[in-house]
């Protein structure tokens, strides 16, 4: 799915993640999360300088570095992920393609962002207070090894 381009932007409200191959059944996880961030890329520079040249320093890429993805998604009793996690901890890592999906305002996909080896790393479950009054978040964290988005060479 190329982006769709519009001249307003898109509200960072309306997405889903699906993650392909982690249920019990071998289909995809879609999960409705309330926040998702690390979609980050970063290529480090390698600094270097000929001794016979000027005494500036020179820049050029090295690594790419692809950052954790976090998800944040209410408790509603579904196991695939915590599943998902468990298998790592035994250490049975599944390394699995996912996406996260970006709707407009009629729910309709427009964007894509694919990654690719990716294995949860980080479990956090939700923190209890009887005197409050919110919902019970558990927090995922998932390393990979690639980042896409839908359309782009």
């Amino acid at each position: 799915m190329p982006p769709t381009f519009r001249e307003d932007p898109y509200g960072g409200y309306n997405f889903v993640v699906i993650v392909n191959g982690v249920s019990d059944d071998g289909n995809a996880v879609k999960a409705g999360c309330s926040e998702v961030s690390g979609l980050e890329i970063e290529v480090t520079p390698v600094e270097y300088r000929n001794g016979n040249e000027d005494i500036t320093v020179r820049k050029i890429p090295g690594l790419k570095k692809f950052m954790n993805i976090t998800l944040k998604r209410g408790m509603t009793g579904d196991l695939a992920m915590w599943n998902w996690i468990r298998n790592a901890m035994k250490g049975q890592v599944l390394r699995a393609q996912g996406s996260i999906i970006m709707h407009d305002e009629n729910h309709r996909p427009v964007l894509r962002w694919n990654f690719t080896r990716a294995w949860p790393c980080k479990y956090t479950g939700p923190g209890y207070n009887a005197a409050n009054n919110e919902t019970a978040f558990e927090t995922v964290e998932i390393c990979h090894e690639g980042l896409s988005i839908d359309g782009q060479a």
